[in-house]
């Protein structure tokens, strides 16, 4: 059984057929779904799936897209949502210099605010960083210093360098679909010197559909393609790595558990 780690079951080309998406992810051996958020707005929305699906749970947090529409959001207003029983992660957060579709300092305060959210809580950060290594890793590094809190790189797409570093931070890393494309050389190297026990498997549906559907909508179903290229490029069975990722998952995530 594998767990899909971050997908978003409230998006366009998800939410429309979700029983659907869900039903073929299920058949497909998905166990597990972290249901994300990526702004205010859809709170209500993803812990509501969760309420009504006992294989989903849900993430509270702020996409550093929105950063600039919610520069005023309070920690408290994150913190109060994460004590809801089926939320077990903060996040998505972090740093995007790609896009740079809000400010960067806003990002880099929301960023902390999250972290520190974190730290409090004990739940999970899920970290989004694009073109953003240096910043990301210093704040990191800055926030560890005041104190330990659990946190994974989602949709990893760094430098192998960064990689070995946050894993020395004592971070997990997910991978996502991109891994199978043609043009992922250095991700492909990358993913096979991540720790197993601290390896994740994630889809981002309905973004980056993995190869043999590429074009398509991606969907949670898609994450055992994933892992089953994963589990190829790493030397292992494919019943070992999801059995290792579900547990990794399990392992971070102690909510689910509880």
């Amino acid at each position: 059984m594998l767990v899909d780690s971050h997908c978003h079951l409230e998006y366009k080309g998800l939410v429309e057929d979700q029983q659907g998406v869900l039903s073929r992810a299920r058949k497909a051996g998905v166990a597990k779904f972290l249901n994300i958020s990526t702004r205010r707005s859809e709170w209500d929305q993803v812990i509501g799936t969760a309420e009504r699906e006992s294989d989903v749970w849900a993430s509270v947090g702020i996409h550093p897209h929105e950063a600039d529409q919610h520069a005023d959001l309070g920690r408290e207003e994150l913190l109060k949502r994460a004590e809801h029983l089926r939320v077990i992660g903060i996040g998505e957060t972090g740093l995007d210099y790609y896009y740079d579709k809000s400010d960067r300092a806003v990002q880099r305060d929301l960023f902390r605010m999250h972290i520190d959210v974190a730290r409090e809580t004990g739940l999970p950060l899920i970290i989004h960083t694009r073109d953003a290594e240096a910043d990301t890793l210093e704040i990191i590094e800055d926030e560890k210093g005041k104190g330990d809190f659990p946190a994974l790189i989602h949709c990893f797409t760094a430098s192998a360098e960064f990689g070995a570093r946050v894993v020395e931070l004592g971070l997990s890393i997910s991978i996502s679909g991109i891994v199978t494309f043609k043009n992922a050389k250095d991700l492909q190297e990358a993913a096979k010197d991540v720790p197993a026990d601290r390896l994740l498997v994630e889809t981002d549906s309905p973004f980056l559909a993995p190869v043999p559907h590429r074009g398509k909508p991606c969907e949670p179903a898609f994450v055992a393609d994933t892992a089953r290229f994963l589990a190829e490029l790493r030397g292992v069975q494919e019943e070992e790595l999801a059995k290792q990722t579900t547990a990794n998952f399990h392992n971070l995530f102690s909510k689910v558990a509880a």
